[in-house]
Order: structure tokens, then C-alpha cells, then sequence
């Protein structure tokens, strides 16, 4: 039989767990799935320093923190790849999961975003054979050697200036003669000595020997040249995705597949919420996540109430 809950969270990254914990503070049932370990990108963040409460925080640490709190109200966790959401006639959700069924009067989806690919030849062949979208993973792998980071936003810039700590050089590819980044970072990166940027140009192509990446194909967009960059990994931050595959048929995404809300963190469909990175939203970070979470895990409460009505 299909297990019940008053509230199910999909995604147990920051907004996620926020949401659990005032949902079930609010003595709901309430169950947060996800397909890995709680924490979402904050696990892959060596560092977080724009966090109210902590002056700098290992990303990991963070989510212990947050987890441990949203447990203490008897939020439960457990692991699950949602597959299929539906919604019956008198409004129940039905989760199916890889192993298991779940039904709930309320859902809160907390998925979040995923890097983008590049879509060049050689990345897929070798994706973590040198090719790599998280520094704080495999940075410890590239050790001494010189690696490229392609892109010019935040996540780009964080992740270089981490990786210049464990490697020899870190080209900085973008395809524009200027970063998207917070100017904090780019001060901190045109400081940094080991990092030097190659402006207007794009990735084409990964090359490598069969075994490991052992270069990058580079376009000058101005120039028109080419010109292969020996290294010994690239490290890829071109932008996000949402994760939201299993929620398209609900009408409740864009044409890109963002979930689309009101302020009240609410979608088209009554007692769907949506909250944090997943949502058609200008600033994706650990704060609003969480701003939406609290949000959400209100708005739950009062939709169950209405119920009642």
C-alpha cells in the first residue's frame, strides 16, 4: 500500500528542508524525498560565505546543520527518483517513485537546477575522465596540473578561485569580453596569479588520448582562430537547467521547464508549491531558497486548513 502523508517535499536541498521543518512544526506528516544525500548543490560548495548566521561555512557543514534542524519536528527522509506525479480526482497527489508509492494532500517541489553540458565532442566521452561540472568533487584529482574552467558567472569564478588552491593554472574560457560574476569575485580573480582569462572565445571540442582529457579546442569569436589549449581537465559552468522532468505533464512549467509560481510559492495546480532553484526566478542562491521554503511550508499548513472547510 502506498504510504500517506499530509505534506511530501521533493528535493531536500536548503529551501526543501526549510520547508520541512515548518511544515512539520506545524505537527503535519511530512516526508522529504530525495534521489541523494540531503544538502542538494551545497554539497559541491566548498565554501559559503553569504549565509546570515556564519561568516564562512563549508557547504557540507551547512547541511548537516539545516537537516538536523529539520528533522527535530519528526520530518522523516528517505531516498527516491520520482518518476510520475499524478493528481486524482478529489485532489490527492500520488508520487511514484523507482521503489516506492506515496500519496499526500500537499507537495512541495524542491528539485532545483542542474549544470548545463556543453554538447561539444568529447564531452560525454570523458565525463569524469577530466571533464567535470564540480571543482570541490574532483578538484583534488588535477593536482599541480593546468585545467580550464569554461564560463563567466558566478559559479565559474567561485569554482576557479578554488581550484587555483590544488592546481598550477586555471584558464578561464568565456565567450564574452566581460564576467557575469558579482564584482567581488571578479576582484578576487583578477588578483589571483594563477588564473588568467581568454576572452571572446568558446570550447569546441575535448580532446583527449582515449583514456583522459589532454586538451580543449578553442574558437576566437573575433579572431576566427583556433588554437588547442593543453590541459589536463575542463571544468564546466555555462549556466542551469531546472530538474523538472517529472512534473512536465502537469502544466505548471514554461516552455524551458521552470515552474512557474505565485508569491505564495503556489502553481496552477491546488496544493502543488514549487520553492528554490526549480522556480522561474533571477536569483537562485542558499537565502532565497530558503525565503521560499518558509513560504511554502506555511503555505501548506493553510491549504491543508482550507481542506477542512
Amino acid at each position: 500500500m502506498a504510504k500517506n502523508y499530509d505534506v511530501i517535499v521533493i528535493g531536500a536541498g536548503p529551501g526543501g528542508m526549510t520547508a520541512a521543518l515548518y511544515a512539520s512544526r506545524a505537527n503535519l506528516s511530512v516526508l522529504m524525498l530525495d534521489r541523494g544525500i540531503y544538502g542538494g548543490q551545497m554539497n559541491n560548495t566548498a565554501e559559503v560565505e553569504n549565509y546570515p548566521g556564519f561568516k564562512s561555512i563549508l557547504g557540507p557543514d551547512l547541511a548537516k546543520e539545516m537537516y538536523e534542524s529539520s528533522t527535530q519536528f519528526d520530518a522523516e527522509y528517505a531516498y527516491g527518483n520520482v518518476e510520475r506525479i499524478t493528481v486524482t480526482a478529489d485532489n490527492t497527489k500520488i508520487i511514484k517513485t523507482d521503489s516506492n508509492e506515496y500519496t499526500t494532500k500537499a507537495l512541495i517541489i524542491a528539485t532545483g537546477s542542474q549544470y548545463k553540458k556543453l554538447g561539444v565532442p568529447g564531452e560525454e566521452e570523458y565525463s569524469g575522465r577530466g571533464v567535470s561540472y564540480c571543482a570541490v568533487c574532483d578538484g583534488a584529482f588535477f593536482r599541480n596540473r593546468e585545467v580550464v574552467v569554461v564560463g563567466g558567472g558566478d559559479s565559474a569564478i567561485e569554482e576557479g578561485s578554488y581550484l587555483t588552491q590544488l592546481v598550477e593554472k586555471v584558464d578561464v574560457v568565456h565567450r564574452r569580453d566581460k564576467l557575469r560574476a558579482q564584482k567581488i569575485l571578479q576582484d578576487r580573480a583578477f588578483a589571483n596569479s594563477k588564473i588568467d582569462f581568454v576572452w571572446d572565445t568558446i570550447v569546441t571540442e575535448i580532446e583527449g588520448d582515449g583514456q583522459k582529457v589532454t586538451g580543449v579546442m578553442t574558437h576566437n569569436k573575433k579572431t576566427g582562430k583556433d588554437k588547442v589549449l593543453p590541459i589536463g581537465g575542463v571544468f564546466i559552468y555555462v549556466g542551469v537547467e531546472p530538474m523538472t522532468e517529472p512534473f512536465r505533464e502537469l502544466g505548471i512549467t514554461d516552455e524551458e521547464g521552470w515552474i512557474e509560481t505565485n508569491e505564495k510559492m503556489e502553481t496552477a495546480v491546488p496544493g502543488i508549491f514549487a520553492i528554490g532553484d526549480v522556480r522561474k526566478k533571477e536569483l537562485r542562491q542558499i537565502t532565497t531558497a530558503v525565503g521560499d521554503g518558509s513560504i511554502a511550508g506555511q503555505g501548506v499548513f493553510s491549504y491543508i486548513e482550507s481542506l477542512k472547510d
